[in-house]
């Protein structure tokens, strides 16, 4: 029966623990990875008294695992050293430990074990040597201390390096924690997901390679990780499959649609049926997107019901254009005679002349729907021109208007004359500054007059 060192994973138990004590009585050999691991330093010196107890009491072989060298020397008889899942060195404990540049080239320290100074200061007590003993004493003291030195530095750098690994790993949380609380309507879900996995990787190579933290401590980041990836992964379920009942409902209006359009498609009412296919594409639109490999082959179809409606129509139309491109032509001769009548200079003329091309105009029919616009805009601007004319002449023969005018009229013509009197006056008294009022008031009240004979001519 012996204890050996290997490289491997298994859980650490409590040694207290009833369960333990019972296995070690059935299980042979006992297989155990980093089993002091979040220990106090109690717990560890328990440990160790309980595993060197195993052989000696059960006559039981065990086995375990440890980056823990300074348990090594306490426990075990032979030792496993290994590195990137190969074994580079075996032996007992005195054979390992007198190879530090070994140790050091895979990273691990060289041990002061109590264990392993007690087992000197045995052997330098009463020794089987000559020469300086004292010295090799004095050096051996001054080397316990310096190991319960080292056993404390050991110490502080594990807690610290535990204390790093504890907010590394509470920033993992924060971190899935914060994707599970985003609003599902604004989440962008696959890159999300993928944010959570990375993060989830970075918890597992936390877990192979850093520190072991605390099992009650890391339980707790545990229970919070998992609930934000349960609490994202059911809002994920939840949003896809409310998409998927609206897109259902969407594929159902469409297909209503469908079938609407489909039976327009034959009508040849051409404006009450345009009409009713605009509606239907509006309520297209407002009916949401279905699955797109569904959605396309909707629109397709609603597409192809609407194109033979309208293909139909454009077809009757260019039969119809057919028939009114010599109306066309006759109306454009009529455009050239009423345009020839502006500028209006006879309004009365150029009024009973229009109402003769008017007459023709009605009669000549319809034109091409792609003319209309143009040539009964051309026929407006005559019409409107010639009565423009006409309000313009009815605004000066209107007796109101020719009485306010001569009113007007007769009030500046007075106020002229007084003004005449006064430059004259200043000039004969030699007045400049009067001179100059009189004349810009004079001049002002003559354009005046000028403007209100013009507008009643």
């Amino acid at each position: 029966t012996s204890r050996v060192l290997l490289a491997g994973t298994f859980e650490a138990l409590d040694p207290a623990d009833s369960y333990w004590q019972h296995q070690v009585s059935v299980l042979e050999p006992l297989i155990r990875d980093e089993p002091n691991a979040g220990l106090d330093p109690r717990g560890v010196t328990d440990l160790n008294a309980f595993i060197n107890s195993l052989p000696k009491k059960y006559g039981m072989t065990v086995i375990f695992s440890t980056h823990d060298v300074g348990l090594v020397p306490e426990v075990a008889d032979y030792i496993y050293v290994m590195d990137k899942g190969r074994i580079v060195a075996q032996g007992t404990t005195d054979e390992i430990f007198v190879q530090p540049d070994m140790l050091r080239s895979v990273r691990l320290d060289v041990p002061v074990s109590p264990r392993l100074l007690k087992s000197l200061k045995e052997q330098v007590a009463e020794p089987q040597a000559v020469g300086d003993l004292e010295g090799l004493r004095q050096r051996l003291a001054l080397a316990e201390e310096r190991a319960i030195e080292r056993r404390s530095e050991i110490q502080a750098e594990r807690e610290a390096a535990k204390a790093a690994a504890f907010e590394a790993r509470e920033e993992l949380v924060a971190g899935a924690e914060a994707i599970a609380a985003q609003d599902p309507h604004a989440t962008q879900w696959k890159h999300s997901s993928e944010e959570l996995r990375r993060l989830l990787e970075e918890w597992k190579n936390a877990q192979r390679s850093g520190p072991r933290l605390d099992k009650a401590r890391e339980d707790e980041l545990w229970k919070r990780f998992s609930k934000a990836r349960t609490t994202f992964d059911r809002h994920r379920r939840q949003w896809f499959s409310d998409l998927d009942a609206a897109q259902d409902t969407a594929k159902k209006a469409k297909e209503a649609l469908i079938a609407r359009a489909e039976a327009l498609s034959s009508s040849t009412d051409w404006g009450r049926t345009s009409g009713e296919y605009r509606e239907l594409m509006a309520e297209w639109k407002a009916a949401g997107r279905a699955r797109r490999h569904d959605d396309d082959a909707l629109w397709e179809r609603f597409r192809a019901a609407q194109q033979r409606f309208f293909d139909a129509r454009d077809s009757q139309n260019q039969i119809i254009d057919a028939e009114y491109s010599q109306n066309l032509e006759v109306k454009l001769g009529i455009l050239t005679e009423a345009e020839a009548l502006l500028p209006v200079r006879d309004v009365k003329a150029a009024r009973a002349t229009l109402r003769t091309l008017q007459d023709r105009w009605d009669a000549a029919g319809r034109v091409p729907r792609a003319e209309v616009s143009r040539v009964e805009g051309r026929m407006r601007t005559v019409e409107k021109a010639i009565k423009d004319v006409e309000d313009a002449e009815w605004r000066r023969s209107n007796p109101e208007t020719k009485a306010r005018v001569q009113g007007a009229t007769s009030q500046l013509e007075n106020v002229i004359s007084a003004l005449e009197q006064e430059l004259a006056d200043a000039e004969a008294s030699g007045d400049a500054r009067k001179v100059k009022e009189a004349r810009e008031a004079l001049e002002a009240r003559r354009s005046w007059l000028e403007q209100l004979q013009r507008s009643s001519d």
